[in-house]
């Protein structure tokens, strides 16, 4: 019981750090190996996550940073504008709202037209906030903060075991060649030895 519980405790790959008879070169760079793949396992798998929330945090901070809002004019009323049908690639979801035209007046002076979404009671000259590119040309709404930390963070939890996976796989491959090689290094030491030790059985030795 006692060695059995000792062999627990030297058990696994890194017992082939400690000095033994039968330890062999591949046993060594099997056991650095084995530390090796936790170790990127673990860090890799961390830093792949994080990477993927701040790579989707940054595309929608520059997406905000892209857009502004402005004061736009009505020019003309709702009940003569086109139904969105909602969903609106643009502005969202618009259901039950109208497409309308609306003016306004850029920073430097001068005035932009575009189509956005009012109500059916809004009334010609009447204004509503709308998102504008740089360009001036109307713009989706931006993803709000809260929203985008949350994506973020759902883009750092999937990537992050997906890159453990991938690189926990890539060392188990490695770990398979470096035990065939065991096997090929067994398999020559014994047909070396097997005949001694045979002949020593037989009482020949």
């Amino acid at each position: 019981m006692t060695g059995t519980r000792s062999g627990r405790l030297v058990g696994g790959p890194f017992w082939r750090w400690r000095r033994n008879p039968l330890r062999r070169h591949s046993d060594v760079l099997e056991a650095w190996v084995v530390l090796a793949v936790w170790t990127a396992t673990l860090v890799g798998g961390l830093l792949a996550g994080w990477w993927a929330g701040a790579t989707v945090d940054h595309t929608f901070a520059e997406r905000r940073s892209a857009l502004h809002v402005v004061s736009a004019e009505l020019t003309e009323s709702g009940a003569g504008g086109t139904p969105s049908g909602g969903g609106s690639p643009l502005v969202g979801d618009d259901a039950g709202k109208v497409w309308v035209t609306v003016r306004w007046t850029a920073a430097d002076g001068s005035v932009h037209t575009g189509l956005a979404t009012a109500v059916p009671t809004a009334t010609a000259g009447s204004r509503l906030p709308v998102w504008v590119d740089r360009g001036e040309r109307v713009a989706a709404p931006p993803t709000g903060r809260s929203e985008a930390t949350l994506d973020s963070v759902v883009a750092a939890v999937l990537v992050a075991p997906l890159a453990a996976t991938a690189v926990w796989s890539a060392g188990e491959v490695l770990r398979g060649r470096l035990m065939r090689r065991r096997l090929a290094e067994w398999d020559a030491e014994w047909r070396r030895i097997g005949p001694q030790w045979r002949n020593f059985s037989d009482g020949r030795g």
